[in-house]
């Protein structure tokens, strides 16, 4: 469909989309998951170059290359000066993209207080691996921070999506002694072990909790990431979590009224077991930092990319990645 360009209010930004990517978290928009929407456009995860600027933007200019986090945070909101910039505005309200407003899958997008939530890109960066910084690096590596893993420490991450694949990489990176992934699809097996899984559990052979409990010698994990968003993953990340350890949700449940707590595993209430909850941090500096970490060679995003199409073939992208076709991980879009 044919939409203007937007226009900048004083402190934002309209950048031109040079790449995209196609989040599972779309899928679960378009089906309701966070409420009826209309007339959105879709997309969360773009780089581009910036068009035009606001009058009181400071630190960009027209043909800055840049990365735009999926989470673009009010950061003068109160929220945001309590410490929770992608709840501004209300509970998900720095989610903008596809939510509130127009999403990246566009030829334009805008992007709100610009100085605060676009980070130019490296000229020794690729746009196909900086685009997965938007929500990918950022949302998995958040399960591994509000993880608490302990150096040395066990973790078990529940599937092994983008996101769970990077929660293990961020996992590794944490310092984290045993790294277990939970996965049944053969080639996403093999990513999670590329990405620093010593041990791969797949729940269609065997019984994740009693695996998980042979290879923490009973105890249980120090830190169990939900990553795919399912009651009965969230259950049993419960279950395989140790007393005194935490259970770090990133996965989008997009389904159902309710998610049950395993009443005798968690102590009955009082197992001391933390359950911990986010949504991708957003901000020019988180982007920066996860920029480094791609400079630095410390992680390296693109073999998640299965597939790529030219913006003209959104529907068919679109397709293959919400059917799960043709094997996919990621889908990536090029829009010149």
């Amino acid at each position: 469909m044919e939409k203007p360009v937007p226009e900048p209010g004083p402190a934002d930004v309209i950048v031109r989309t040079t790449t995209a990517l196609i989040c599972t978290s779309d899928t679960h928009t378009v089906r309701g998951g966070i409420g009826p929407r209309e007339n959105l456009t879709l997309g969360h995860e773009a780089v581009g170059i910036v068009h035009t600027v606001g009058s009181d933007v400071a630190c960009l200019r027209p043909g800055d290359r840049v990365l735009s986090g999926a989470i673009t945070p009010d950061w003068g909101d109160p929220a945001s000066q309590n410490g929770f910039p992608s709840q501004s505005g209300g509970p998900l309200g720095g989610f903008k993209f596809a939510n509130s407003k127009d999403g990246v899958f566009a030829e334009y997008f805008h992007v709100n207080d610009a100085d605060a939530n676009l980070a130019v890109i490296p000229d020794d960066v690729a746009d196909e691996a900086a685009v997965h910084c938007a929500d990918m690096l950022s949302t998995g590596f958040m399960g591994a921070e509000k993880g608490n893993i302990p150096i040395g420490g066990t973790v078990a991450i529940l599937a092994q999506g983008p996101v769970g694949l990077m929660a293990t990489a961020g996992a590794r990176l944490r310092g984290a002694g045993l790294v277990v992934g939970v996965e049944s699809v053969a080639q996403r097996q093999a990513l999670a072990r590329r990405y620093g899984a010593d041990e791969v559990v797949d729940f269609t052979s065997v019984d994740v909790v009693e695996r998980i409990l042979e290879l923490t010698g009973g105890e249980g994990v120090d830190t169990a990431i939900e990553a795919l968003g399912a009651d009965i993953t969230f259950q049993t990340a419960v279950k395989i979590t140790k007393p005194g350890g935490t259970v770090s949700v990133v996965g989008y449940f997009g389904d159902g009224e309710f998610v049950r707590i395993p009443r005798v595993e968690w102590g009955v209430g009082m197992a001391d077991k933390t359950i911990n909850t986010g949504l991708c941090p957003g901000g020019r500096l988180r982007m920066q930092r996860l920029l480094r970490l791609l400079r630095a060679g410390r992680v390296d995003p693109t073999p998640m990319t299965t597939h790529t199409f030219a913006f003209d073939d959104m529907e068919r992208a679109f397709e293959v990645s919400d059917k799960k076709l043709e094997d996919v991980v990621k889908v990536l879009i090029r829009f010149e």
